[in-house]
């Protein structure tokens, strides 16, 4: 059996899973205490179905901890940016392009040294350790208590980061260090910036991990516990205690995958509707589509793994305003602000004072939650008015995520759901798999482990397919590393970019592979 957790912004929902079979699915508030709310819904979770915590063999959790902390600029750590690159790069110094609010919340503090390497290994100058040592005294002077690491091309060469590294480590003990090279992709400010975030974030992970270990733990299970990633593999808690950035989209990013399994589609359009907004995706081959190009987070440029993925302030939270609302008059709106998690105290239907989507839905006879006879006094048009407007939105996102007019099968799924119509317009019918609301915590039940390569080749004339079973090979070996079964392992996902304008066939080239979880050998090994 395995248990899947996914911790939402309103809700907090479980399921326990055996091979394909869902025994159990419940769905709790969040509480602003997440760790409680885990407690909850695992007490629910046996509750709905008996089960013998030594039967439970992995549980596994999406979380939204890490993306609140930086979106909200709380419980970030003091951090260093140190980028080596001199005497290039010096005009666009680390942080350059962050919101100041940001660069305050985390004291970001800059650090330019020599070194680096062109995109073909070449150095672009020798790393000076006294400048590393230096750097390092300072960051002692400023309370630095996270340093994050950059080195041009360093996904080329990670040679100079690594030496770095072992110099900071000797300087300051017990500080934790994040290299851009096992973070980011190629890109100097946007991997720079990935990097810089993971640091800002290392001191919460450590706290965040144990007290979701010790949820689990007080449950009974002793099972090992793993956080789901944000291409939809999963990692386990030291690996998430370096690497918190993983674990952004790790939400819209369960919800697809929860929907693959359910329909049983492996390419198609997810819309996953929850309580405070609705996010929509494409599937490839069963794993979300991957942004290609920089992703926005906060504010801030990145290019580590994100699925492609856009979201609308449509939810069972969102507030409606309009003719009849209580609002100013006009047309009908639905969102972008919610009530979140408070939806059970500000609804109408739980006794509240705020006209929101669900209330809506309970109007419309879509669902069956709290006091309908307080949504009675609902005119009809507004009742209609509020589902359209939301059909019509989420039928405009779906048309720009596909990237063809073919006709394009649309999964809904999340507990919002309901909200959608039977027929997109424009688009076509929609589906709405068995245990379609709980569809983000199903997905990280049946996560898989993955790994990737994604890098500048230089491609001699006639070596393309050896270049390319070099990069698969090593995509597969990492993916074992971090825990999958060789032989289930597969690559799934292969991206070929020559670069023109650089010498010597320059290609970059990303390679994702994924297999199953070994579970008895990482459960021996805890």
């Amino acid at each position: 059996m395995h248990i899947g957790i996914d911790v939402g912004g309103t809700n907090t929902d479980a399921v326990l899973v055996e091979g394909s079979r869902v025994l159990a699915a419940v769905k709790t508030s969040t509480t602003e205490d997440v760790s409680s709310g885990i407690d909850a819904v695992l007490a629910a979770l046996a509750a709905a179905h008996r089960f013998g915590p030594a039967d439970v063999r992995a549980v596994m959790i999406g979380t939204t901890h890490f993306i609140n902390a930086l979106v909200e600029g709380r419980h970030l750590a003091p951090t260093a940016a140190l980028r080596l690159g001199l005497p290039a790069t010096a005009s666009l110094p680390p942080l350059v392009d962050w919101p100041e609010r940001l660069v305050a919340a985390c004291s970001g503090t800059p650090y330019l040294v020599h070194g680096g390497h062109e995109f073909d290994g070449r150095r672009i100058s020798d790393l000076r350790e006294a400048e590393v040592v230096a750097a390092a005294h300072d960051m002692a002077e400023r309370g630095i208590a996270s340093i994050a690491v950059s080195s041009v091309f360093s996904p080329v060469s990670a040679e100079f980061e690594e030496q770095a590294a072992a110099i900071i480590a000797r300087e300051l003990p017990g500080v934790p260090i994040s290299l851009s090279s096992q973070v980011g992709r190629v890109g100097l400010l946007e991997r720079e910036n990935a990097t810089v975030i993971n640091a800002a974030l290392r001191l919460l992970a450590d706290g965040v991990v144990a007290g979701l270990d010790a949820s689990v733990r007080r449950a009974g299970i002793s099972a090992p516990l793993y956080l789901s990633q944000n291409d939809g593999t999963l990692m386990d808690v030291e690996r998430a205690r370096a690497y918190p950035v993983a674990t952004f989209a790790s939400g819209p990013t369960n919800s697809m995958r929860g929907a693959a399994f359910l329909s049983g589609h492996g390419t198609c359009a997810v819309v996953d509707v929850g309580g405070t907004t609705a996010d929509i995706g494409m599937l490839v081959h069963g794993f979300p589509r991957e942004a290609t190009t920089e992703v926005e987070v906060a504010g801030i440029r990145t290019n580590f793994r994100m699925p492609d993925v856009l979201s609308i302030g449509i939810g069972g939270g969102s507030l409606v305003r309009g003719a009849g609302s209580g609002g100013s008059g006009g047309p009908v709106t639905v969102g972008p602000d919610s009530v979140g998690f408070r939806l059970t105290q500000r609804a109408l239907v739980f006794g509240g004072d705020v006209l929101t989507a669900t209330d809506v839905a309970v109007a419309a006879g879509l669902a069956d939650v709290g006091d309908a006879s307080l949504v009675a006094h609902l005119d009809r048009s507004l009742v209609d008015a509020a589902l359209a407007r939301i059909g019509a939105d989420v039928a405009e996102v779906v048309d720009r995520m596909r990237l063809s007019a073919e006709p394009v099968r649309v999964v809904a799924v999340g507990g919002g759901s309901i909200l959608l119509p039977e027929e997109l317009p424009g688009i076509g019918a929609v589906e709405r798999p068995e245990n379609h609301a709980v569809a983000n915590a199903i997905g990280a039940a049946i996560a898989q482990v993955g790994g990737e390569v994604d890098r500048v080749f230089a491609v001699a004339p006639g070596q393309r397919d050896a270049v390319l079973d070099a990069a698969k090979s090593e995509a597969v070996d990492r993916a074992v590393a971090a825990g999958a079964d060789r032989a289930s392992t597969q690559v799934v996902d292969v991206d070929e970019v020559p670069m023109a304008y650089l010498p010597g066939g320059a290609t970059r080239i990303r390679v994702r592979a994924v297999g199953d979880l070994v579970l008895d050998a990482l459960a021996g090994a805890r």
